[in-house]
């Protein structure tokens, strides 16, 4: 072979090398896909795990959940709780160029509220008013005082966004999404990839050592496994708890976990569209038999080989927020019947929607089993996880295996979902009194006043059961043991700050 025609290969296998990828690529398998990539329309788990790279927020959290600033630098409440005024970091910018100011502040959370496609609206209610006091001071007048606007601002409300930008994108933002985070949108391929990197011009640029980030949604947990053994990817989230014997068998791999602050549960059509009326949403004698049809010990063995916490509340039972006169209730497939035959049924027979990645089908098949048992029919409806989200919104759903990856402040695993319509109540429960309560748990930043407005409201809710709860997860990570600085965090996020690859 000529030097020439040498040259040339040797360049060929490079590009095609290059083609693979690069070296400092981080590459990240998912459980899902994420849906809109707009904090003010997202509602996915996965989506969050995208923003953490893409979108900073006003305020983060620590492992030990702790609220720290991140935009902003501090922040001091008024005496009377109705107004919160922030110092915000100086010398940031927008993915675009555009400055991060307090005006950028007040344009995104007055987008939160009235942007017609907002979810975030619930969370950012409080808020009456925005003062831009100077260029990087804000206040946040409140309709009355918040204990929860913090612990808001850890999350997707307070994640900035370009004003520049969503003037220029309107509803097609998360299309062409434009934030503050250490990486930057670059592209996106349905059910196959989301690929960011870096944004040279991020404030706390040498704590990222990533050029890109490529995240892709592997719904299968033994696919997605198999994928990182291979060395196609370098972290995957929520390994399943039936093959972490395998992974700490692997030299090669590692594994870190956190105590999830979510839970997963059956989420009940009750008003939203015609699709509700069926026994089950029409009648909470059926809501009570299922879950006492259901022995949530038994399920945790049998599909997390008992890694998971069995639970019947928003709150894990070891939460300080978890209600002990109501515990767990045992299986009961006898009381269960007489319920139904109380509701003057003998069988009843409905749709319950579940996400296609395999946990989740065995999640609703053991369910289907045990309901079987108290004369309850389960036909079960696989979807992809944002199509089934979709549907929900929509109404297009009868019950909906589903859950929640928690927040640090109690009220964001239970407001949004219960209160008349906010904006994750997808199965349209409304009771006044419930409204009455969880408004009341906002007002105080005293804990015993708000658990008891908590436990006032849960008294209901285990009643009329809009949510059937089933369990807490723990999450599970693996990854390359070439990986270093990676933090387990209770909220299942990866952030990116610290985290490198050695050679």
């Amino acid at each position: 072979m000529t030097k020439f025609k040498l040259s040339i290969a040797l360049a060929t296998a490079l590009m095609l090398a290059g083609q693979v990828a690069h070296a400092t690529d981080l590459r990240i398998g998912l459980q899902e896909d994420a849906d809109a990539l707009d904090p003010d329309q997202g509602r996915t788990f996965v989506g969050r795990i995208v923003f953490a790279s893409l979108c900073d927020k006003l305020v983060d959290i620590t492992p030990e959940l702790k609220i720290v600033p991140m935009l902003a630098t501090g922040w001091t409440w008024s005496a009377h709780g109705k107004a919160l005024t922030m110092t915000l970091r100086k010398g940031v910018t927008f993915q675009d160029g555009t400055p991060f100011n307090a005006e950028a502040v007040k344009y995104n959370i007055m987008r939160s509220k009235t942007f017609q496609l907002s979810r975030r609206k619930a969370e950012v209610k409080s808020i009456a008013s925005v003062d831009v006091v100077d260029p990087y001071t804000v206040r946040f007048n409140l309709t009355q005082p918040d204990a929860t606007l913090l612990a808001q601002f850890a999350d997707r409300a307070g994640m900035m966004i370009s004003p520049t930008a969503a003037e220029k994108e309107g509803a097609d933002f998360a299309l062409h999404p434009v934030c503050s985070g250490p990486f930057k949108f670059v592209q996106r391929v349905q059910q196959d990839k989301i690929v960011l990197e870096k944004y040279a011009g991020y404030y706390d640029a040498a704590k990222i050592h990533f050029d890109r980030v490529i995240f892709r949604p592997i719904p299968d947990s033994t696919v997605r496994l198999a994928n990182l053994k291979a060395g196609d990817l370098d972290l995957i989230e929520r390994v399943a708890p039936t093959d972490l014997a395998s992974v700490k068998s692997d030299a090669k791999l590692k594994t870190a976990s956190a105590v999830s602050i979510g839970y997963q549960g059956i989420t009940v059509n009750i008003a939203n569209t015609d699709k509700a009326k069926n026994p089950l949403g029409e009648n909470k004698l059926v809501r009570q038999a299922l879950s006492l049809a259901i022995d949530r010990d038994a399920l945790n063995q049998v599909v997390f080989s008992g890694a998971f916490a069995p639970g019947n509340q928003p709150f894990p039972p070891n939460s300080p927020w978890y209600d002990k006169d109501f515990p767990i209730q045992k299986r009961d497939v006898a009381a269960a019947k007489a319920l139904l035959k109380k509701a003057g049924l003998s069988k009843v027979s409905f749709e319950m929607q579940t996400s296609n990645n395999p946990q989740a089908q065995q999640v609703a098949q053991v369910i289907q089993s045990m309901a079987a048992e108290a004369g309850m029919d389960i036909k079960i409806v696989t979807k992809e996880f944002a199509t089934m989200l979709k549907d929900q919104t929509a109404g297009n759903f009868e019950s909906t295996q589903v859950g929640w990856s928690g927040r640090v402040d109690p009220d964001g695993n239970l407001y949004s979902f219960v209160v008349t319509g906010a904006g994750l109540n997808d199965g349209h429960y409304s009771n006044p009194e419930v409204d009455k309560l969880m408004a009341q748990s906002r007002l105080s930043t005293d804990e015993a006043t708000r658990k008891k407005a908590y436990d006032a409201a849960q008294k209901i809710l285990l009643d009329e059961l809009p949510i059937i709860y089933l369990y807490h997860p723990v999450w599970l990570w693996a990854y390359s043991s070439k990986l270093t600085g990676f933090k387990p965090y209770a909220d299942g996020m990866i952030r990116l700050q610290d985290v490198s690859m050695t050679k």
